[in-house]
């Protein structure tokens, strides 16, 4: 394996569901509105999707968003990830494979590029040689062709490439690709596959 393709919210941070339960509590709402939302309501489901593609942008999708759910709009999104942190043991980890010489790339279903960054903190720039944000690019994961553009800006045969996620549904159309792929569900259980994986320590 040469390269490390890594999803970004609820891998190289804390569990982004956990941070919507935290956001829906301190608003009033059952704790897994937004799992509801986003997995199993058309409109809600919509929603993100087109905000992650770059259709529709972070205005419209708090506008949206907080009317369907009886919330104010202002900061909406901020709001919703102010729990967002990062995950000191995996950053530390992945920038030990690339120090050894191992390529990464971020590949992330975005929450927009407006008034709110929720990447700013991290300076992916600097800590991976790809990063690929889906509204950037008007593709979303499980689209087919974003994993093919990330293995083209990475010049790295699928066959040579892992890619970690913490949605399994997105695995699928990688493994088509022929990337091998791993389900992240814990910090420990991640950082002992790639080390397994990349002979790593």
């Amino acid at each position: 394996m040469k390269a490390l393709i890594l999803d970004f919210g609820g891998v190289l941070t804390n569990d982004y569901w956990e941070v919507l339960r935290g956001f829906a509590r301190r608003e009033g709402l059952e704790e897994d509105t937004f799992l509801g939302l986003f997995t199993k309501d058309p409109v809600g489901m919509e929603l993100l999707r087109g905000l992650e593609r770059g259709s529709i942008g972070q205005s419209r999708f708090e506008t949206e968003l907080a009317a369907r759910l009886g919330l104010s709009p202002d900061g909406l999104l901020k709001r919703m990830g102010a729990d967002l942190r990062p995950d000191e043991q995996m950053l530390a980890f992945v920038a030990e494979l690339r120090a050894a010489g191992v390529k990464i790339a971020v590949l992330s279903n975005s929450l927009g590029s407006d008034y709110y960054d929720p990447y700013a903190p991290w300076d992916l720039a600097s800590r991976c040689d790809v990063v690929i944000i889906s509204d950037q690019v008007r593709l979303r994961k499980p689209e087919p062709e974003i994993f093919d553009l990330v293995l083209e800006k990475l010049g790295v045969p699928a066959s040579e490439c892992l890619f970690v996620d913490d949605i399994a549904a997105y695995l699928k159309p990688a493994q088509a690709k022929g990337m091998a792929v791993w389900h992240h569900t814990s910090t420990a259980a991640t950082v002992a596959e790639l080390r397994r994986v990349f002979s790593a320590g």
